[in-house]
Formats: structure tokens, C-alpha cells, sequence
């Protein structure tokens, strides 16, 4: 795994939990090298402090989300609403408010990591229209052509596709997203949504693939494209 924090006590904190739970762990204290260790190393996980020097956490995401498809926890001092969107948008998975619990902190990592890594079961393909997912090969097609998906999105496309033409709160897809977690924010699936249509959609700005449902959430049609 890969730590980017520029406090050196929580670094070493971070670092100290990491290493109690079996996993080894690099640390780095700013974005340039964070991008430097992460293309090197290719990490499990990354976690990521939004307000490191040279490059910023925002920053370093940008640049993970271009390269693959690394699993990002984002650390932030800021609770503000945009700031956590934004980190959302971006591609990270999921996010923690500085004061953070170090157990729910390994709890989340665990979430993550979880998530990314333990093969699904066996289980045919699941398709909705022009969407394919593999859960075994942890792969989305759409028209046949691979799309890269962070875990999230993932994991939204693939409860979806289970169910298609099912109408999903942005609570339940959250459940399927990261568990009932109470700081959780129904936002963050409206920002997944926002980015898995730039991937699936012919046109972002008018989907006919992933729709809204006002009032009630989304669904993923079932049916071929017209």
C-alpha cells in the first residue's frame, strides 16, 4: 500500500495500523512522489491527504484515475461538502474527515480493499442493454468495449445490472457502494452516476442508458439501445 500524508505523525500512525494488519506499506510526503511511487509500485490501496505539497491530493488522483484503476481513501482536513464531491468526482472510492477513528479508518480500508480485490463468485455475466459486467473478472464492457471503472462504480453497475430497469435510491445503491456507513453522503452516488454516464452514455447530457428517476433515484434500462 501506499501512504501520502505530509504530517509525519499521522503518516507514521497510518503506517504503524497498515503494518498491525499484515499489509506493508510505503510512505511519502508529497504529491510528485505519490504519483512517482504509485506508477513504480502499482499499490493495493492508496491513501491519499488531500492537502500535500507540490502536488495536491486532487491532483494525484487525477493523474492515478488517467494511469488505472488504483483504490483511493482521501484524507481530508476540509468537511466541506464541495471538497469531498470533488474528490468523488475525481475517482477516489472513499473519503475520511480528519479527526479521524484509526479504527474506523482500517474499517474503511478494509471496505475498499475488499471490495477491489476479493474475487466475486461465481456468477454468469450480467447485462442491462448494451452493458456487460463480468464479477468474476471484476470487468465492464459497453457495445462491447471495455470501460474502467473504479470500485464504486463498480460495484453500482453491478448491482444494477442484476437488476435492471429497477428503480435504486441513492441509499440503497450506497449500501452496495460502501455498507450503511453513517457519514456517508447520498451526493457521492450522484457524483458516481455523474461519471459512470461520461463512460456509458453516447451523449452525458442526455442519457437514455443510466436515467433518473426524480424523486425516487436511478435505474439502468434493461432493454437494446434504439
Amino acid at each position: 500500500m501506499l501512504v501520502a500524508e505530509d504530517d509525519e505523525m499521522q503518516a507514521r500512525l497510518i503506517h504503524r495500523l497498515l503494518l498491525q494488519e499484515g499489509h506493508t506499506a510505503v510512505v511519502v510526503h508529497d504529491g510528485r512522489a505519490a504519483i512517482d511511487e504509485a506508477k513504480s509500485r502499482r499499490p493495493d490501496l492508496v491513501v491519499l491527504d488531500l492537502m500535500l505539497p507540490r502536488v495536491d491530493g486532487f491532483g494525484v488522483c487525477r493523474v492515478l484515475r488517467q494511469d488505472g484503476d488504483i483504490p483511493v481513501l482521501m484524507l481530508t482536513a476540509s468537511s466541506t461538502e464541495d471538497d469531498v464531491l470533488l474528490g468523488l468526482e475525481l475517482g477516489a472510492d472513499d473519503y475520511m474527515t480528519k479527526p479521524y477513528s484509526p479504527r474506523e479508518l482500517m474499517a474503511r480500508i478494509r471496505t475498499v480493499l475488499r471490495r477491489a480485490l476479493r474475487p466475486a463468485e461465481q456468477s454468469p455475466l450480467l447485462r442491462a442493454g448494451c452493458i456487460t459486467v463480468d464479477p468474476v473478472r471484476h470487468l465492464v464492457t459497453c457495445d462491447g468495449i471495455p470501460v474502467t471503472c473504479t470500485p464504486g462504480e463498480f460495484a453500482i453497475l453491478h448491482a444494477m445490472t442484476a437488476e435492471p430497469d429497477r428503480v435504486f435510491s441513492r441509499r440503497q445503491l450506497l449500501e452496495h457502494t460502501r455498507g450503511h456507513d453513517r457519514a456517508s453522503t447520498e451526493r457521492a452516488i450522484d457524483v458516481h452516476i455523474m461519471n459512470l454516464r461520461k463512460k456509458i452514455e453516447p451523449d452525458p447530457r442526455r442519457p437514455v442508458r443510466l436515467l433518473t428517476v426524480f424523486g425516487v433515484g436511478y435505474k439502468l434500462v434493461g432493454g437494446h439501445d434504439s
